[in-house]
């Protein structure tokens, strides 16, 4: 009887009820936090990848003529816009592409750091749309690649990729030429 009573009691008693639920919520809510900072972090990634395409694609379409030397230097810009983020994962390609009478897409040059990011060589024929690049001009496109891994493998758990990819046209003459000087 007096164990009874003892059993009663407990099941009865509300002190430990908070810690209990406390416990029960809390890797939930952990989990979910690290998740929220996860992807603002990823965002940030993204975003600083669309930054440095646009950017290295703009300085290359305000230029006449572009130089070793300069190429050298936007990439090096590109790595500096990519951080706190390492940049080891970054790859960058910079095209120049001309457009024929018939509208036939040829790649004029072609420069890029990091290799593969499917950064099509010098003479290949590729397909830009005409409203991006009508017959008879050039377009410079500026393409980056990123890939981001995640600090806590729990929350995203595979690597993820980013990609960019901007056209713009020369400001300053027809056609940005290549240098090797």
């Amino acid at each position: 009887m007096h164990m009874t009573r003892r059993l009663s009691r407990f099941w009865r008693d509300r002190r430990g009820v908070s810690a209990v639920e406390f416990a029960l919520i809390a890797p939930v809510l952990i989990l979910f936090y690290f998740g929220m900072a996860e992807l603002t972090e990823a965002m940030m990634a993204q975003r600083r990848l669309s930054h440095l395409t646009s950017s290295i694609g703009d300085v290359v379409a305000r230029d006449q003529k572009l130089t070793d030397a300069r190429v050298a230097d936007l990439f090096s810009v590109g790595q500096v816009l990519m951080s706190p983020f390492p940049a080891s994962s970054l790859r960058m390609c910079l095209v120049s592409i001309a457009s024929d009478a018939q509208g036939k897409d040829v790649v004029v040059w072609s420069e890029k750091s990091n290799a593969p990011l499917n950064c099509p060589s010098a003479g290949a024929v590729v397909d830009i749309p005409v409203s991006v690049l009508p017959a008879g001009q050039s377009v410079i496109m500026s393409k980056a690649s990123y890939e981001y891994n995640s600090m806590f493998k729990a929350v995203i758990p595979q690597t993820l990729t980013f990609r960019r990819t901007y056209y713009l046209k020369p400001r300053l003459s027809e056609q940005v030429t290549r240098s090797k000087t």
